[in-house]
C-alpha cells in the first residue's frame, strides 16, 4: 500500500475514534435511585414547668386543669417516688419558662417549681446510651400509670379516661412532643407492620362503627401494650391478639 494511502487510512480512523464517544463519554440510562426513606421525627421538647407533689392524683388533675386555664399546655404523672407532679409550658428558652413560672407563683396558682431543660430528656440521651434507651424509658414510663385512674379532664372516675392523652404524656415526659389526639397521632408517625413493632411504638384501634381511628395504645414487647381502656378501668396492660384487640387493631406507628 502507498504511504499516502497508508496516512490517508489513519487519519479517517483517528476522525472517527475522536466523533465516537468512548464508554466513559456515553450516557448510560440508568434506573431511577430509590429515595432514601425519610424518618418523620417529632419535635423535641423545650424547657417545661414542673410543680406540685400530690398523694392523690385528683389533686394533680386539678392544678393541671387550673393550668390549661391559663392557656398552658399541662400534663400530670406519676413520679419515681410514687407522687403525682404536673409539668406544663414547651419554652425555647430556659429564662422564658422561669419568667412565666414565677408569675403563675406569684398569682398563687403555682408553689415551688423546678425547669425541666432538654438534656434532661431520655430522647436527648439516646446517643450517649444507645438505640434502646429511649424505647425502655417509654416503657418504664408507660409501666408507672399501670393501676392509675388516669383523669384527663376531669376529676373524678366519672369523667373517664383518655387514651391518647396516656401516650402524649408518655412521650412528653421523655423529650418528644406527641401530638394531643389518636388521629393526630396515628398521622405524625411512620407506619409499620405488627411484625416490625419495637418497644415504645405505637398501635391503634378503630373501635367505633366508623372504622376511623378512636384507640391508642404502647407497645412494650411480647406482644403487649399499656393503654386508657375505657371509662371505670385503670391503665392497663393487654395483649394484641385478645379477642377484641385483635378484631379492631387499625395499625401501628413509630416516631423513633
Amino acid at each position: 500500500m502507498k504511504p499516502k494511502k497508508i496516512y490517508l487510512i489513519l487519519l479517517l480512523s483517528c476522525t472517527a475514534a475522536l466523533l465516537m464517544p468512548s464508554c466513559a463519554d456515553r450516557k448510560v440510562k440508568t434506573p431511577a435511585a430509590i429515595p432514601r426513606h425519610q424518618h418523620r421525627s417529632l419535635p423535641a421538647m423545650g424547657y417545661t414547668i414542673q410543680a406540685g407533689a400530690f398523694a392523690r392524683v385528683e389533686n394533680a388533675v386539678r392544678l393541671t386543669e387550673k393550668l390549661k386555664s391559663q392557656e398552658l399546655d399541662a400534663t400530670y404523672f406519676k413520679a419515681s417516688d410514687g407522687l403525682f407532679k404536673v409539668r406544663f409550658g414547651n419554652f425555647p428558652l430556659k429564662n422564658k419558662a422561669r419568667l412565666r413560672a414565677q408569675s403563675l407563683q406569684k398569682a398563687g396558682i403555682i408553689e415551688t417549681f423546678y425547669i425541666v431543660a432538654p438534656e434532661e430528656y431520655a430522647a436527648s440521651r439516646q446517643q450517649q446510651y444507645g438505640a434502646n434507651y429511649l424505647r425502655e424509658a417509654l416503657v418504664k414510663s408507660a409501666s408507672d400509670f399501670i393501676g392509675v385512674p388516669y383523669l384527663w379532664g376531669g376529676a373524678s372516675p366519672e369523667t373517664g379516661f383518655d387514651c391518647s392523652g396516656l401516650t402524649m404524656t408518655v412521650y412528653q415526659l421523655n423529650g418528644l412532643d406527641l401530638p394531643r389526639h389518636s388521629k393526630a397521632q396515628f398521622d405524625a408517625g411512620d407506619s409499620i407492620d405488627r411484625a416490625d413493632l419495637q418497644k415504645g411504638d405505637l398501635v391503634f384501634f378503630a373501635t367505633g362503627a366508623n372504622g376511623k381511628i378512636s384507640h391508642v395504645g404502647i407497645y412494650i414487647g411480647k406482644n403487649q401494650f399499656i393503654h386508657a381502656p375505657s371509662r371505670g378501668k385503670n391503665i392497663r396492660i393487654d395483649s394484641l391478639s385478645s379477642g377484641y384487640y385483635a378484631q379492631h387493631y387499625a395499625g401501628a406507628k413509630t416516631y423513633l
